[in-house]
This record gives structure tokens, sequence and C-alpha cells, in this order.
């Protein structure tokens, strides 16, 4: 590839995780301050619960299992395990399994340090739940997948409006997981915004990680070959 496209590469990599780990310190800080967050959170919650209906209340523990700890993990296993036989080269495969493997990792760590609790058992619609708040492993998990596998697919193909089309899914499936997770009552706002500010540190450094480990300057190339 061009230097220039692998330069860009980094400057991407280090500006996702800048703003990662920015936003993720500033909610980690906050969340351990008496009411700093309670009014967002507290209106947010009481918004999606006026909207509560028995039909969407159904879509939305469809969509929380769909992408939970058990159909999750299943998903993200049978992508590699496929990718990684019918690729010639197994360093890809290894990289989205190595990359949503640190989320999970690093979310059951940071659970347990902050201890936040989750909201009231009775605002949740699914059955209770007494483990910590925050970040939310679910959306982390979603993120986490979709975002890298949306680089690692497009990153080394001239593809921009496919790539910028898949980019947009993956965006819209987290978007749709922490609203499943805020509407069922099991996070507060903060808590699925702090997921994806880790989210993005995850995905600066595969990024950053998969250029140095595959990406090579060739003189006089035009455009982005597989790597």
């Amino acid at each position: 590839m061009p230097a220039a496209t692998k330069v860009r590469l980094y400057v991407i990599a280090a500006s996702l995780i800048f703003v990662g780990i920015t936003s993720l310190s500033v909610l980690w800080w906050s969340v351990l301050q008496p009411d700093v967050l309670t009014a967002m959170d507290t209106a947010i919650q009481q918004w999606l619960e006026e909207r509560q209906t028995a039909t969407l209340t159904v879509v939305m523990i469809v969509f929380t299992e769909m992408f939970g700890p058990i159909a999750l993990p299943i998903i993200v296993l049978a992508v590699v395990v496929i990718w990684g036989v019918r690729s010639d080269r197994s360093w890809r495969p290894f990289l989205l399994a190595a990359g949503t493997l640190t989320g999970v990792i690093i979310v059951q760590i940071i659970t347990r340090v902050v201890g936040r609790s989750r909201p009231p058992e009775d605002l949740m619609l699914y059955g209770p739940d007494t483990t910590f708040s925050f970040p939310s492993g679910h959306v982390l998990g979603v993120a986490d997948f979709f975002l890298i596998l949306t680089f690692l697919v497009f990153s080394r193909r001239n593809t921009p409006q496919l790539a910028a089309i898949s980019y947009v899914a993956a965006a819209l499936l987290v978007i749709a997981t922490a609203l499943s997770r805020l509407y069922l009552g099991y996070h507060w706002t903060s808590d699925v915004l702090a997921s994806m500010a880790l989210s993005l540190v995850i995905l600066g450094t595969v990024i950053a990680v998969d250029t140095y480990r595959t990406a090579r300057v060739a003189p006089g190339a035009h455009s982005v070959v597989s790597g």
C-alpha cells in the first residue's frame, strides 16, 4: 500500500484510542461521583419506560438474547473457524478472536473495580440480574465483534462505498443493542456509553497491530491490496 495510506491507518488508530480512553476516563470518574450522571441516566430510563409496549418488549428480548453472552460467543467462534479454514492466512481471524476476547476480559475487570449497581430490579423486564453494571458487556461484545470484523474485511479492499455501508450497519447494531439493554432496564445510559468508548480503544489497538503486522509499503503502489 502507499506509505500515506499506512500513516493514515496509524493516525486513525491513535485517534480512536485517544477518544476512547478520554471518554471512558470521564465516564469512569463521573460514575464514582455522587449524582454527576444521575439526571441523565434517570431521564433516559424514564423516557424509555414510558414507551414500553408488549410487542416492543418481546423484540428487545429477542435482540438482547441474539447477541447475548451465550449466542455471541458461538457466532464469534463460527466466524473465526470458518474464516480461518477458508483463508490461507490465519492472522486476521486470530486478530478478530483476540480483540473480542480482550474486550470480554477487560469488561470483567472494570465491572468489579467500579462495582456500580444496576437499575432497580423492578425495572428489569427479563428477570433479575445482580451483577455489576458499568460498563455493559453486551454492548462491548457486539461493538468489538462487528467493528473489528468490518475493519478486517474492508481495510485491504478498494471498496469504500461498501465499507461505509458496512460500518454504518455495524454502528446501528451497536446502538440497537445499547437501546435493548436500556429499554429492558439492565443498564444506565452511562454504562453503554462507556462500552462504546472502550470498544474504540480496542478497535484502535486492532487497527494499529494489524497495520504493523500486515501492511507493507510498495513503491509506486496506488491502491490497497489484500494483506
